[in-house]
């Protein structure tokens, strides 16, 4: 109650409306696996495959193996999606170390650990104006490293140079200062935008002028292990691995490209561990590349209505050497199941889409054989002549009816979600009948339109959704206890999954009486 202690006109807001309530994003990925470079202390978000290559590297192939994590986030942009979170994998086991070089008053540090700090190069000259208390910070990377000695390849002296090779990257950072208090300190304009390295000072002064040093002392550590996938949930900073991604309340989707790695359902448990845990995410797993042959396939994971199962692998036509190469599906589900939430809603089953950005697919599946695997929850992408390669099954891997769609599933997530963000307000309130009318109908409003959208079947709003939240959902003991409970019932849109046709033969109205 506001307070008058003295005459005069006072002015007071009253909120007289209630709390409208915002559908969460639902096309949001996470993904897990092994990058060629780049950061691995916590997420980072991408919005494009290029600026996924800018601070996470190219294709990765380690001996005669494939990693996987570049070529499904590629997939994920080919096919809709618009943003994702990468948690690069690296070896925790205390042995990984980023490369470093020390310059004057400067060190100069890779973003994340691994032999690829190795190759980057940092020259130190003067500003492009002149002032003399002002520097140039120029980086170099070199996927695979230049011919030693280094030929600079930013020196125009060098330009006609046999020997030159030019950067994979190159970064450029003008008229930096030294001073901390600066707006063009160098730590603070460094350290925000370069995708290669952080700089920290070591003492007050300008860096003096120095030809390019590469950095060393990278280190990529011991053999993975499948904690280095799991990271370390109980760290403050630098949790690493699914700990770090459990930590980015965005992420509505989750993917590991690289699942199989060690040939085993490990990985795949831990994404679907992590959904049950959090239920505000889906997994996407996928099949192994020498799945068993459909009479005796089951999925890698059971029994879980937060993750989808698909299979086969895809063929693509690998950018590098021009040849077919086989890839796991998921980052290309992924992009579907995006493009799906954006153009149609969450609600549409993502499925009878087609996958972009590839060529073929490693098995061709039959009808009979999908009549086999579809009831066990494998979702099976299949190419239909005229049509091309579609994404064709929409179910979950769990075992309950309730659940055997990953709309009606991925639904509930983003109304739950949605409520559960939006009705925060309400802690603390009085908790009585004018605060129940009030969450009423915020979320009234907010169902009534998702039905009017079809997110929800039902002729009116009462076959679509009830709320309840009144003396019938609370006792006196919860009221004392502060609780506020509600009951919410909604009706999903289930996908036509089987569309039967029942066609017979017509007289043509001969049995039509006459007259």
């Amino acid at each position: 109650m506001p307070e008058y202690l003295s005459p005069g006109v006072y002015v007071e807001e009253v909120d007289t409306g209630n709390k409208p309530i915002e559908g969460v994003a639902t096309s949001t990925a996470g993904f897990l696996g092994i990058a060629e470079r780049g950061p691995a202390d916590w997420p980072r978000l991408v919005t494009s495959f290029s600026e996924y290559q800018r601070l996470f590297g190219r294709y990765v192939t380690e001996g005669n193996a494939d990693r996987y994590l570049a070529r499904g986030v590629e997939g994920f942009f080919q096919n809709g999606g618009k943003r994702c979170f990468i948690q690069r994998v690296v070896s925790r086991g205390g042995t990984g170390a980023p490369s470093t070089r020390a310059i004057t008053g400067m060190s100069v540090t890779a973003i994340g650990p691994g032999t690829w700090g190795d190759r980057v190069a940092v020259k130190v000259s003067d500003p492009g104006n002149t002032d003399a208390t002002l520097f140039k910070l120029t980086l170099m990377y070199w996927a695979v490293a230049p011919p030693s000695p280094l030929i600079d390849p930013t020196d125009p002296a060098n330009r006609t140079n046999p020997n030159r090779r030019e950067p994979t990257q190159l970064e450029v950072f003008d008229n930096l200062s030294s001073d901390p208090v600066a707006s063009n300190f160098y730590n603070r304009m460094v350290n925000d935008f370069s995708n290669l390295v952080v700089l920290a000072q070591t003492a007050a002064g300008r860096p003096a002028n120095a030809a390019p040093q590469f950095l060393a002392g990278g280190n990529d550590g011991a053999a993975l292990t499948m904690a280095d996938f799991q990271g370390d949930g109980t760290a403050v900073e630098n949790k690493g691995g699914l700990a770090a991604l459990e930590e980015v309340d965005e992420i509505a989707i989750l993917c590991c490209p690289d699942d199989r790695f060690f040939n085993n359902d490990q990985i795949a448990q831990a994404l679907v561990d992590q959904c049950e845990r959090l239920k505000d995410r889906f997994a996407i797993i996928q099949a192994p590349q020498n799945a068993a042959l459909p009479a005796a396939h089951q999925p890698s994971v059971q029994n879980s209505k937060y993750a989808a199962y698909y299979y086969p692998w895809l063929e693509i036509l690998d950018p590098v050497t021009g040849v077919a190469k086989l890839i796991p599906p998921g980052g290309h589900v992924a992009g579907i199941y995006a493009r799906s939430d954006i153009e149609r809603g969450v609600h549409k089953a993502p499925a009878n889409e087609v996958v972009r950005g590839i060529s073929d697919v490693q098995v061709q599946i039959t009808k009979g054989q999908q009549d086999i695997l579809n009831p066990r929850g494998i979702n099976v992408i299949r190419e239909f002549p005229g049509r091309g390669i579609l994404v064709w099954g929409a179910r979950t891997v769990s075992r309950d009816p309730d659940w055997k769609y990953v709309n009606v599933r991925r639904l509930f997530i983003f109304v739950e979600e949605s409520i559960e963000e939006a009705t925060q307000w309400v802690v603390f309130e009085p908790n009585d009948e004018p605060l129940w009318a009030r969450v009423r109908r915020s979320v009234g409003d907010f169902l009534t339109r998702l039905w009017m959208d079809g997110m929800l079947q039902g002729r009116t709003k009462e076959e679509a959704y009830f709320v309840r939240c009144d003396r019938t959902t609370m006792t006196q003991a919860d009221i004392d206890n502060g609780r506020l409970i509600m009951l919410i019932g909604i009706a999903p849109v289930k996908p036509a999954e089987f569309v039967i046709f029942r066609i017979g033969q017509w007289t043509g109205g001969s049995d039509v009486a006459e007259g």
